[in-house]
């Protein structure tokens, strides 16, 4: 999978191979970490993605609804269980600090991004490098700051993914997903769709402008690589 793929809530869990419930899903010993993040109106949580796509902080998670809690927006984001057992918070937080203090190497997460209900789009892998608490609205709320990588794409030297370094504003996505009716631009097909851009970002080509951005399919994006059409 290459960042800007364009997957199913089906095809991402399949890739995972795990069952993605929840926004926060640290490490097995055989899966990734894997982070699933919205922007659009009416989010749950305030993800931002600065410095042209390359840096990304996500908020943590709060109280589960299921513990009773009557408002979990009224509530610090928890860093334990009553029982005492890391949260999802807790195990990022954990690992972020590991890499801050002790030069351990940082946590490489897999980030997912929801375009609309069902539909979802890959990211690509980040690093996990720090992490802070701040008051938020009269509550404490967990910041993650995690940092684009290529860690995987670095062993597929003829796959032409220069022009997907950077994220794809989520506005410019749901627009230009929208715009072309979730259909590949050349030949209308509707799976193993990518956000590719019209003039590479390898060669000026931008993310933020709608105009640059369009669906291709797998096939399609393959045959263009990064040449100018």
């Amino acid at each position: 999978m290459n960042a800007g793929d364009i997957v199913s809530h089906t095809e991402m869990c399949m890739k995972e191979g795990r069952m993605l419930q929840h926004g926060m899903n640290f490490r097995t010993a055989q899966r990734n970490s894997v982070i699933l993040m919205s922007r659009r109106k009416g989010a749950p949580y305030h993800d931002r993605v600065l410095e042209e796509g390359r840096v990304l902080i996500y908020e943590g998670h709060d109280v589960p609804r299921k513990l009773n809690v009557v408002d979990p927006k009224a509530c610090d984001q928890p860093r334990s269980t009553p029982s005492g057992k890391l949260t999802p918070n807790g195990k990022f937080e954990q690992a972020a600090l590991l890499f801050k203090q002790d030069g351990k190497n940082p946590e490489l997460v897999r980030v997912y991004e929801k375009i609309k209900t069902g539909i979802w789009t890959y990211n690509g892998v980040f690093r996990l490098v720090d992490v802070w608490i701040e008051e938020s609205e009269k509550r404490k709320v967990f910041r993650f700051r995690l940092e684009l990588t290529d860690a995987d794409v670095a062993d597929k030297p003829n796959q032409a993914d220069l022009e997907h370094n950077r994220l794809i504003p989520s506005a410019v996505k749901q627009e230009v997903f929208k715009r072309d009716k979730g259909r590949c631009t050349l030949c209308g097909a509707t799976d193993n769709l990518h956000f590719d851009h019209d003039l590479p970002y390898s060669k000026g080509g931008t993310s933020i402008m709608v105009e640059n951005v369009r669906l291709l399919c797998a096939r399609h994006n393959l045959q263009k690589h990064d040449r100018i059409e």
